[in-house]
């Protein structure tokens, strides 16, 4: 009877398991592998070469369009070696800040991939191609990703998915009023940022007086900010906001700054704030959702 018992336990458990490896769970290792299919399919004009779902999603600068027909896909050269991938395995997404070569120039581009069943069901980028596109451009500076974004917390101060996107939240709140005092944002003590390569926040900072404090620099007043989170490594603890800053955040008359910024949270602190952002005009929807972001 116990045996007969302990054979029907097991014969449930080979039932219940994965039929094949298609359609078992993309990990760490599989995101990342499919993020280097896609860059080199990228470079290689050849998107043919990717596993695609059959309503794959495409946007490149918010507009939608054929997988391999946007600009990038077109006149992309070469891959640079900066790469910093965010790997988000409970939601089956990939975001990755890369370097690539365009008809032989450096452009900075951010990706989100959405994988299912180890098929790409969703691409969305963005291609920034200079300063007048970005507003900083210090693309050069960008050779290897940061210690401070590869460093893998401890066990006991990794915070739990929904606690470091509260932490990362206190950022486009405090933008939103103009202060991160007000907001009160848990900066660690050298917490710094820096966006499209520049530093321009913490420890080091010369780009305006008091930016050495994170906290206490002087920001504008963002009333009109939106933002998503795009990813959550939880590994890492990186959280990944897709913000629109809105009115009064670009030099561009009428534009605005799309900013995907990856925030380091662990330990209940932001300790290191990375972006990638573009000038696009005010309004733009990302072609995601509604209304904006």
């Amino acid at each position: 009877m116990k045996l007969r018992f302990s054979l029907g336990l097991l014969l449930i458990a080979i039932a219940a398991s994965p039929a094949s490896p298609a359609s078992a769970a993309c990990d760490r290792d599989c995101l990342r592998g499919i993020t280097t299919q896609y860059l080199d399919a990228l470079v290689a004009h050849n998107p043919g070469a990717l596993p695609l779902a059959a309503n794959v999603r495409f946007t490149e600068d918010t507009v939608e369009t054929k997988l391999g027909e946007s600009p990038l896909w077109k006149n992309a050269t070469k891959l640079r070696p900066f790469r910093f991938d965010m790997l988000d395995v409970r939601q089956g997404v990939v975001a990755s800040q890369v370097i690539v070569e365009e008809s032989g120039s450096p452009v900075m581009l951010m990706l989100r991939l959405k994988v299912l069943d180890q098929k790409i069901t969703e691409v969305e980028t963005q291609v920034t191609r200079s300063k007048a596109e970005g507003s900083i451009f210090d693309v050069d500076a960008l050779q290897t990703p940061s210690k401070a974004m590869l460093l893998t917390p401890e066990a006991s101060e990794r915070n739990s998915r929904a606690d470091a996107i509260k932490v990362a939240e206190h950022y486009p709140a405090g933008l939103k009023v103009g202060s991160f005092v007000t907001v009160d944002a848990p900066f660690a003590a050298d917490a710094y940022r820096f966006e499209n390569g520049r530093l321009m926040a913490g420890p080091g900072c010369t780009f305006m007086p008091g930016c050495v404090d994170i906290k206490g620099q002087k920001i504008p007043t963002l009333s009109e900010i939106k933002y998503r989170v795009a990813a959550v490594d939880e590994d890492l603890g990186i959280v990944l906001l897709r913000m629109d800053f809105g009115k009064g955040s670009s030099r561009v008359a009428g534009d605005t700054l799309m900013v995907w910024e990856a925030f380091k949270v662990y330990g209940g602190q932001i300790h290191a704030v990375e972006a990638f952002m573009k000038n696009m005009p005010l309004g733009t929807p990302s072609g995601w959702n509604s209304p904006s972001n």
